[in-house]
């Protein structure tokens, strides 16, 4: 299941600040190999902090000139295909691709 191990990954940076965690926030790029609801399910599964996350929309640019949001063809396991929705071409991911902690709160709960 790459879900755990995509949570276990940001459970481990998160925990680079400290013990006392009683809440992350992080951003889910459109594009990462994860959504926002399988990632709040894999670490509700680890641990008892609050959690909350938010989307990134995707920015892609393409040889074709286009820039701006991709068109999404499919999301299946841990794989998102998308393409140019000028010329279908796949272009380059700008932003939206990654899972960031943004920020970890302390004081346990």
């Amino acid at each position: 299941m790459h879900e755990m191990h995509l949570a276990s990954e940001l459970i481990e940076e998160a925990r680079r600040e400290g013990d006392d965690i009683c809440e992350i926030e992080a951003e889910v790029g459109e594009l990462a190999p994860i959504t926002c609801e399988e990632l709040l399910e894999a670490l509700g599964k680890l641990v008892d902090w609050q959690v909350r996350l938010s989307e990134k929309q995707a920015c892609v640019k393409c040889g074709c000139g286009f820039a701006g949001r991709p068109s999404i063809v499919a999301r299946e396991h841990d794989l998102v295909l998308f393409k140019c929705p000028k010329c279908g071409r796949v272009p380059k991911v700008l932003e939206g691709d990654a899972i960031i902690l943004k920020a970890v709160l302390k004081g346990g709960k």
